[in-house]
């Protein structure tokens, strides 16, 4: 029993739930800083849902050849960037969903808790240390 409840093994994730309040703060406050990083790089395709990344407006009248082939470095750069950043997005607003249905803190692998110390320290992540790396 801990503060009153009584927990099974399946019902360990209710003591990450109890805080999630803080940890959808945190979730929002990243999702907020990811969208802000996206909108400076890429545009959002609402035809299919994701950031696609756009050339530095800056480089776009040069005509040099060297000056063509770093704006091609450049955008390689943008969509890699994009990716990444897209990718954590799509982990963070996961997370908050997760959070809404009352299903956060669950590994999506084993359905076993994530350890608090993992939350803290990433709480998009999504499965446990066990199978951190699957």
């Amino acid at each position: 029993m801990e503060n009153g409840l009584v927990l099974s093994p399946g019902s360990a994730t209710i003591r990450a739930m109890m805080n999630t309040t803080n940890f959808k703060e945190k979730l929002d406050a990243e999702k907020k800083t990811l969208s802000e990083e996206l909108s400076r790089i890429a545009i959002f395709n609402t035809e299919t849902n994701l950031w696609e990344a756009v050339p530095d407006q800056d480089l776009m009248n040069e005509i040099d050849e060297n000056d063509a082939a770093d704006r091609f470095e450049d955008f390689e750069e943008r969509s890699s960037m994009t990716k990444t950043l897209q990718s954590r997005l799509t982990d963070v607003e996961a997370a908050l969903g997760k959070i809404e249905a009352g299903t956060y803190g669950i590994c999506e692998v084993s359905g076993d808790p994530i350890e608090a110390d993992r939350l803290e320290a990433n709480p998009a992540a999504r499965t446990n240390k066990a199978h951190m790396n699957d």
